[in-house]
């Protein structure tokens, strides 16, 4: 009798710490690190971000396409206000937050597992490491990307005649105001264009999934592009973090404590130039695929699949179609991989020092 009781009690309280070992504080702080650096790092590169999308898929020969950073921020402004700067940042920032909690932590385990028996960790095992985890964490949050694509563009003017300038300084003011806030001015109202596309609830996250998935196939129409995207985030994420960890070792070495904040961030902002600049044309074809079951007067055309869409890209606009948008994109990930990385960093020693 009172062997067996030993015996229960070690069996009762197994199953907790089987289940729990996973969890250790270490694991618990990359996960917490790398979801506060995703929605940070986006945040702040909202409009930029929604611009690069716009140009990716706007039709080639529009007379409305969004030509020129600058310009098109102010058309943004003008045309949809504060508003049309962070459309489709929500969304984004839900679906940054486990998508870069997953990666960082699954390039984390993913290095220790490619050191186990001691070899060292040089920079084919750190590319291995990120592109297996950016295979990771993209599949497991593909769908909210898709609707995020769909809703940066759903409100933008792609298919509208751009106003001719006013004559006068005030109709021009008054025409801005009323774009601004959507309501009846005959050329720039976003809300009358695109009201037979796209009800209001629909251009919410849950009201454009479900839109989505009634439209195009189901859950099926919520993975559209999935393997073009996955292809090309594979290098992407794994040159991100390869370069990385290579700048930080010549950029901060352990002796040199001056401008460390600015080095991490300079080590940040040239790892992320690199993998985009080399990766871009995956993002491209990910963006069309994505858009493909819209409206025809957002794309242009639908197409079958990326290949088909790559081919007609070509076709149409040569090598130079496959980087439309690369200078809104390169200016927006210098800031955002610094920050990404920097945050990381800050708030996985903050999380390590606070569950210990």
């Amino acid at each position: 009798m009172t062997s067996a009781q030993p015996a229960a009690s070690s069996s009762s309280q197994r199953p907790p710490n089987s289940l729990l070992s996973f969890f250790t504080p270490e694991i618990r702080s990359y996960f917490i690190a790398g979801g506060v650096a995703g929605a940070t790092s986006r945040t702040v590169v909202s409009p930029l971000e929604r611009l690069k999308i716009i140009q990716q898929i706007q039709p080639r020969n529009s007379t409305t396409q969004y030509k020129g950073v600058w310009r098109s921020l102010v058309r943004m402004w003008k045309e949809e206000g504060f508003r049309g700067y962070m459309r489709g940042n929500g969304i984004n920032c839900l679906r940054i937050v486990p998508y870069s909690a997953v990666q960082f932590t699954a390039y984390e385990q993913l290095k220790k597992f490619f050191t186990r028996h001691g070899s060292e960790l040089d920079t084919p095992k750190r590319l291995a490491s990120g592109a297996l985890a950016g295979i990771t964490s993209v599949t497991v949050t593909y769908p909210l990307d898709l609707v995020r694509s769909r809703l940066s563009i759903a409100t933008a003017s792609l298919s509208q005649p751009i106003p001719p300038p006013s004559t006068t300084a005030a109709p021009a003011k008054a025409a801005s105001l009323t774009s601004a806030y959507h309501t009846s001015a005959p050329n720039l109202n976003l809300s009358a264009t695109k009201g037979s596309l796209y009800t209001p609830a629909e251009l919410t996250m849950w009201g454009m999934t479900l839109k989505v998935a009634r439209e195009e196939g189901g859950i099926r129409g919520l993975y559209r592009g999935l393997v073009t995207t996955a292809v090309g985030v594979a290098p992407y994420v794994g040159i991100n973090f390869a370069a990385y960890e290579l700048l930080r070792g010549v950029v901060t070495p352990p002796e040199v404590n001056d401008y460390m904040v600015l080095r991490k961030l300079s080590c940040g902002a040239m790892a992320g130039a690199c993998s985009q600049t080399l990766t871009y044309p995956f993002d491209v074809l990910r963006r069309k695929m994505q858009v493909t079951g819209m409206a025809s007067g957002v794309l242009g055309r639908k197409y079958n699949g990326a290949l088909e869409a790559l081919g007609a890209i070509v076709r149409q606009e040569g090598i130079t179609g496959l980087y439309r948008g690369l200078w809104p994109n390169l200016l927006k990930v210098a800031p955002s991989i610094a920050t990404s990385f920097f945050t990381y960093e800050l708030v996985k020693e903050i999380a390590l020092d606070g569950f210990k």
